[in-house]
């Protein structure tokens, strides 16, 4: 009796099948992991920096104590954290130019930082946080799976992705912003619904941790000639201020690095300038998160300049080397420039909010789809037109500048030069 054996062509199949399926377990562990190491990571985060935010609320006076906390968060980041001190930065380099794994130092160092950054009262946010420990922790999975560079930046971007949504709860506007910040006005679709599946499960492990998110209120579709008419104004000065507050920033950054030399200096010298505005009569709601502001906007009129004064403590902030993220500054600063236009149509305050609350944010990021997306997450679903309108034009208004210097020039916006692709935005000379 003859073995009879399988045509070669059948042979291949079933490896291939094999192969793939192989691939798509190791790709789902992958996931699950990420989402429940991140998501659980972002709970604790959260609810340590409820708690120092009420301690610090409770205790104005513990901003006295932020240039020594500005100057332990600098010693401790130039002593041990070198090679982490770039921040979202450093992920975003990562995946346009994988080198090694990113040291997992990173995410303790950004989420001491931060907290102690918020319990003195600095100006900061917290999604630089989230996406910075989800990017490290998410890239420690390469030890156990031996992925190439190519996966190694599909990681970094689910880890991306992972933080974003679990510290936020907006899985959509999450799964699009982590391959849209990459590179401007061009995004990896075929990564959608990884980043996706990553986002909604780190959300969910969030929410069973028993962490809650912050609930804004629904803006019904209502359109006018008034209503248009403010939009584009509030959506045209939206890109200018994110323009200004990117290039504040940075600016500030520079300043700092070239005229003090020893680095834990720095966020000493910011925190003292926050101490003086402090004591020159600036309001305590203009330090820390900003959260009861943002929910007060919706309801009620702020002071006009509570926007320039929440850009101007942020920028020196984020500028002198403090920890934290930029994003919740900027739906505040956003916010509180929608809540002006409250004065000439009172009916669509919260509409206005709502419009310069994601539009502030699209221009500075350069990711108008994540915005309009997370706008619609946030605010519901029938003013959605109203959120694409307002964050595009805030977009192109924004020119190419950035929060983040290391993000790319995938396609020229309207109105720059095509020149500009495939540059970084710190490389940029406009």
């Amino acid at each position: 009796m003859t073995m009879e054996f399988p045509p070669n062509e059948e042979i291949s199949s079933n490896s291939f099948e094999i192969f793939h399926l192989l691939n798509f377990l190791r790709w789902t562990a992958i996931i699950v992991l990420v989402a429940l190491f991140v998501g659980s990571a972002s709970a604790l985060f959260l609810v340590a920096l409820d708690s120092v935010t009420e301690i610090r609320e409770s205790k104005p006076w513990f901003v006295y104590f932020l240039p020594l906390a500005g100057f332990g968060i600098g010693w401790f980041y130039f002593h041990y954290g070198k090679n982490v001190h770039k921040g979202n930065n450093l992920l975003l380099e990562e995946i346009h130019s994988p080198t090694s794994i990113i040291p997992i130092r990173m995410a303790p160092f950004v989420f001491f930082g931060t907290l102690i950054t918020h319990l003195f009262g600095g100006s900061a946010g917290r999604e630089g946080t989230a996406v910075q420990m989800g990017g490290s922790i998410s890239h420690q999975l390469v030890r156990l799976f031996g992925l190439n560079p190519k996966e190694q930046q599909i990681l970094i971007i689910l880890g991306m992705s992972a933080g974003f949504a679990s510290v936020f709860g907006t899985p959509f506007a999450s799964a699009i912003f982590s391959i849209e910040v990459i590179r401007v006005g061009s995004y990896r679709w075929k990564l959608f619904f990884p980043s996706l599946v990553t986002a909604y499960l780190s959300h969910l492990v969030c929410l069973a941790w028993g962490v809650s998110h912050s609930h804004y209120p629904t803006i019904p579709f209502d359109v006018s000639v008034t209503v248009i008419l403010c939009l584009v104004v509030i959506a045209i000065s939206s890109g200018w201020i994110a323009k200004l507050f990117s290039w504040l920033v940075h600016k500030l950054s520079e300043w700092f690095s070239r005229w003090i030399k020893y680095p834990p200096l720095r966020p000493l010298f910011g925190g003292s300038i926050l101490v003086v505005l402090f004591l020159i009569g600036l309001k305590p709601f203009y330090f820390g998160l900003g959260l009861p502001t943002i929910q007060t906007a919706f309801i009620e009129s702020l002071p006009w300049e509570s926007f320039l004064f929440k850009l101007l403590l942020t920028a020196i902030t984020i500028g002198s080397g403090f920890k934290g993220g930029e994003v919740t500054p900027l739906f505040f600063i956003g916010a509180s420039l929608g809540n002006i236009f409250g004065y000439f149509d009172p009916a669509h305050l919260t509409l206005f909010v709502g419009i310069g609350f994601i539009s502030v944010f699209a221009g500075a990021s350069n990711t108008p789809l994540a915005s309009a997306i997370m706008g619609m997450e946030l605010f519901g679903w029938e003013s959605g037109i109203f959120f694409f309108f307002a964050s595009l034009i805030s977009y192109v208004c924004s020119g190419h500048s950035s929060i983040y210097s290391s993000q790319r020039i995938g396609r020229a916006k309207f109105f720059s030069p095509a020149s500009h692709v495939g540059k970084k935005i710190s490389e940029l000379k406009e």
